[in-house]
């Protein structure tokens, strides 16, 4: 097993964020400790140097590149551009990431929640709910917080089904955690597609969420619009430079991620095997689905040390977090009354394998 380096312990957990447990990539503090002595000079506003490394990464002109201040700001500029006012409607999975409901009503959107189905996308109601006043559609996949993908040929599908006129945007923050061979790459699909448009961050699998960074990949004009939308200087030079040197560190990045994946696994396991029914997860976080039992779950987890994600009345999102906050985790929900409550639903739904 790979020794990788470990952050100081708090003595506490913190699974609600989806936050990597795990120090910087290699080459990422050099990067960072490289800017310090230019704090007095603003960062390059275009992004110069790291649109050039995801362009080479991605196979795809350093025009059709956009870099915001994390992807959530990037889709908030979307909406700003195609989507803003009262008479533009967005449609969207729910639940999903709940950063989209905000963004909404900044840009006063209308927002139109179409139901998952067994934890997942349903792209035909999704597909069916694009009406004449929809400007913009998102597909979370994996979706958040129940770690469910979208599978790559009912993607393409649902995309034959949108009007060329309507955006989707296809929010992939957490596609590094995705495996098998049905997972979409959506990247590619934008490749034929004008109105696809793919945001990325470097939160997640490289850690960054501190520096706040994301990308997305769309058409030309999509992307212009975007960088045009920036906020001058929203991206630091500290955020680039530690961007850049995370895309040069592939092999340290997936053997943490194959690490991650690894704890991911003994996490479901360990749930399913007090009764509880887990979604397949494809994500750094699992999905319990505890519906009234949930805020007492979540305030369990709370008293030993352990802060998950809760959702009043609907469940809770597990970050795969320290190897000690996993098996914190499992060792709660074994000895939770919710356990039997749940054996019925658990039983009646077949795990995905």
């Amino acid at each position: 097993m790979v020794d990788f380096p470990r952050l100081p312990s708090t003595g506490s957990y913190n699974l609600s964020a989806n936050e990597n447990p795990f120090a910087p990539l290699p080459g990422v503090l050099e990067a960072v400790q490289e800017t310090s002595g230019e704090l007095n000079r603003y960062p390059d506003p275009a992004c110069t140097e790291l649109r050039a490394e995801l362009a080479r990464e991605l196979r795809v002109p350093a025009e059709r590149v956009a870099v915001g201040a994390g992807s959530v700001a990037l889709i908030r500029d979307l909406l700003a551009e195609y989507a803003a006012g009262p008479d533009g409607e967005v449609v969207f999975a729910w639940r999903s990431y709940e950063g989209y409901r905000a963004a909404l009503q900044l840009v006063g959107s209308m927002p139109v929640p179409v139901p998952l189905r067994a934890d997942r996308h349903d792209l035909a109601a999704m597909a069916d709910a694009v009406s004449e006043r929809t400007r913009l559609v998102i597909v979370c996949d994996p979706n958040n917080p129940t770690g469910t993908i979208v599978g790559r040929a009912e993607l393409e599908r649902f995309l034959d089904r949108v009007p060329g006129h309507v955006l989707v945007v296809v929010d992939e923050a957490y596609r590094d955690f995705a495996l098998g061979p049905d997972v979409p790459d959506a990247v590619g699909t934008a490749g034929h597609r004008p109105n696809v448009v793919v945001v990325r961050t470097f939160s997640k699998a490289c850690g960054l969420a501190g520096l706040r960074v994301g990308y997305a990949v769309a058409h030309e004009p999509v992307a212009a619009a975007l960088r045009t939308r920036a906020l001058p200087y929203g991206v630091s030079a500290a955020a680039q430079r530690a961007a850049v040197a995370s895309l040069r560190a592939r092999e340290a990045l997936g053997q943490r991620v194959a690490e991650l994946v690894r704890r991911r696994s003994l996490l479901v396991d360990g749930l399913r095997g007090v009764g509880l029914h887990v979604p397949e997860s494809h994500t750094n976080f699992v999905w319990l689905g505890l519906g009234e039992h949930t805020r007492v779950f979540a305030d369990a987890c709370q008293e030993a040390g352990v802060r998950v994600k809760a959702f009043p009345g609907e469940g809770a999102r597990i970050t795969v977090g320290e190897p000690e906050a996993v098996e914190l985790v499992i060792a709660i929900a074994s000895r939770l009354p919710l356990t039997s409550a749940h054996r019925a639903a658990a039983d009646a739904c077949p795990q995905e394998r």
